[in-house]
């Protein structure tokens, strides 16, 4: 970890954020006149006035604290202050996962932004949310439609802004990386040599978008829940979702979704889960446990999209 104060400037989430860990990931702004949304400060003493077990998280009025071995102890308040207490010897990379990833998260939920667990992309000025459990294959999916010229809007946290039945729910763009196993960068024909495996995953690599990313908020179509096939099936299906099962996969696709109870958000999210579901529509998407399918869910995906419009 490295012992700058320097303070760097990007944007991500909708959100202006001045840093004093760099964040390579996120695009950069300029800050004269910026007034910022979130800042990102370093504080090495405070994880020896906090007392956590690994991975255990404190929330206080909506304030959080959790405990990452290795990494560091991570304080989110107010939806506006991350403060990184660095564990001795921490790689900044390791770090940085935690931040644009969990903490970005319950920062989100501060503020008031739904957030899923998936890949969004832009079709036909619509944002299109993939949402999935780990290793459901959504990120590789999303790669699939990005290869047919649909620019990413965002990569394991969709923000979806505050909405109601009078304000369509919008996608916000987060940065643009993409995150790909070495299994997806083969399918592909896509070579690693220039880029950078992911901490403590060296098959797992970061992919730059920059050409293909959309940097505009769309409104939410629908959802596509991806799941693996449990049968012998060599054929990727779709299946639209019924309102009241949909409830149950945007609570299961919630970003972190074990805070929503611990931050008494149980009932604002409930809310905003209704609205959507009432809403959008919302598909299954069943791909093969094997193979790679991602041509025929692309295919289905735009079929499905073209027959709604």
């Amino acid at each position: 970890m490295t012992a700058t104060k320097t303070k760097m400037a990007y944007s991500a989430f909708g959100l202006a954020i001045e840093s004093e860990l760099p964040l390579p990931e996120l695009a950069p702004i300029d800050t004269i006149g910026e007034r910022f949304d979130l800042e990102i400060i370093i504080d090495r003493d405070l994880k020896d006035t906090v007392l956590l077990e690994p991975y255990d998280f404190v929330v206080e009025d909506r304030n959080v604290t959790v405990n990452m071995p290795e990494a560091a102890l991570f304080r989110i308040e107010d939806g506006n202050r991350i403060t990184i207490s660095p564990a001795e010897g921490a790689d900044e990379d390791l770090i940085r996962l935690y931040v644009l990833g969990t903490c970005i998260g319950a920062v989100l939920l501060q503020r008031g932004i739904y957030p899923l667990h998936g890949s969004a992309i832009a079709i036909n000025g619509k944002a299109y949310a993939f949402v999935g459990h780990s290793g459901a294959g959504k990120s590789t999916l999303a790669s699939a439609l990005m290869n047919q010229g649909y620019p990413l809007l965002s990569d394991d946290v969709i923000a979806v802004s505050p909405f109601s039945a009078e304000q369509a729910p919008l996608v916000i763009p987060a940065y643009p990386q993409q995150k790909l196993w070495q299994q997806s960068l083969d399918a592909f024909g896509v070579n690693n040599e220039e880029l950078r495996a992911i901490y403590g995953r060296e098959n797992k690599y970061c992919i730059p978008v920059e050409a293909n990313f959309c940097n505009s908020a769309m409104p939410l179509g629908a959802v596509f829940e991806l799941v693996k096939s449990e049968s012998d099936t060599a054929e990727a299906l779709i299946h639209p979702i019924q309102k009241l099962e949909r409830l149950d996969i945007l609570f299961q696709h919630t970003y972190r979704q074990f805070l929503v109870q611990k931050m008494d958000l149980t009932r604002w999210h409930f809310t905003l889960s209704a609205s959507l579901a009432s809403q959008l529509p919302v598909y299954r998407l069943v791909r093969p446990a094997d193979g790679f399918t991602a041509p025929q869910l692309v295919e289905l995906i735009l079929n499905t999209i073209s027959a709604e419009e």
